[in-house]
């Protein structure tokens, strides 16, 4: 940040490139007010804004629990000129499905199919992953269904979460029926 506040004082013009890396490095480190308060002097410096830049601030917008303005966000980058991509959609869905908005994470997820953004391993593994933690068994089991014809498989994470949920000690023992078929091998691991 130092670095960064020293290149705007000298007048140095700042990228999109280095924005979008100060805003990312301040997300992964729980900065998300200081986040927000550069993306406001961005907005005030009319800097243009990129779809990486704007999926970061609403990811940042989540995780300080400002839903509203993270949804105001993702409405803005169609009304900027931007297209969603697969990472846009794919921060909403997961933040959705976290806070428990099931059904408008199931709408956005169709939303992206529809846009012709094709869900990729990593996030149907995240959603299949954040399903199970919240008990959502049949949920998860409609995702892992989506896993059968695609060139996606599910990650160790995942096969691990499986094993330690429905092994023969696991909290869900009694609904690895309502997984499809092929995962159901999971069951009597211990």
């Amino acid at each position: 940040m130092k670095m960064f506040h020293e290149m705007i004082e000298s007048g140095i013009t700042v990228s999109s490139s280095t924005y979008r890396t100060v805003l990312g490095g301040l997300c992964r480190n729980s900065c998300e007010d200081e986040v927000i308060t550069l993306f406001q002097i961005l907005g005030a410096m009319n800097v243009k804004l990129d779809i990486a830049i704007l999926n970061t601030m609403i990811n940042a917008m989540f995780k300080v629990q400002r839903r509203e303005e993270a949804n105001d966000l993702f409405a803005a980058v169609s009304a900027s000129g931007l297209v969603p991509n697969a990472s846009t959609y794919g921060v909403m869905i997961k933040n959705l499905l976290r806070e428990g908005s099931v059904e408008k994470a199931e709408n956005m997820f169709s939303l992206m199919e529809n846009s012709g953004c094709a869900p990729d391993s990593r996030l149907i593994n995240d959603i299949i992953r954040i399903s199970l933690e919240k008990g959502e068994i049949v949920k998860a089991g409609n995702y892992m269904s989506k896993v059968d014809g695609r060139s996606i498989s599910l990650e160790a994470r995942t096969t691990s979460l499986l094993i330690r949920l429905f092994s023969s000690e696991g909290k869900y023992r009694g609904q690895i029926n309502l997984l499809p078929v092929k995962y159901q091998c999971f069951d009597g691991f211990s």
